[in-house]
């Protein structure tokens, strides 16, 4: 038999297991509370960085039937205005 969850049921899941994971990180040393902390901040900072080349692509189809040399004059001709 297959279930099917809701997003709104997904979303409570996902908090009861991040409401759990937040107690259980209540009970360890303080030590290990730091480095839970820092690894949490460091898998963060990776998180947000990325390369250039990842951008690649993105926004092209906004440009989908736009000639590229009839937009550069219609830009020029604003200049002058």
């Amino acid at each position: 038999m297959l279930f099917f969850f809701s997003l709104e049921h997904f979303k409570l899941s996902m908090q009861a297991n991040v409401e759990t994971l937040i107690e259980a990180a209540r009970h360890l040393t303080p030590e290990d509370q730091e480095r839970l902390v820092q690894a949490l901040q460091q898998k963060d900072a990776q998180a947000r960085q990325h390369r250039i080349t990842e951008m690649r692509g993105l926004g092209k189809n906004l440009w989908q039937g736009i000639d590229a040399q009839e937009y550069v004059n219609a830009e020029r001709d604003s200049w002058d205005n």
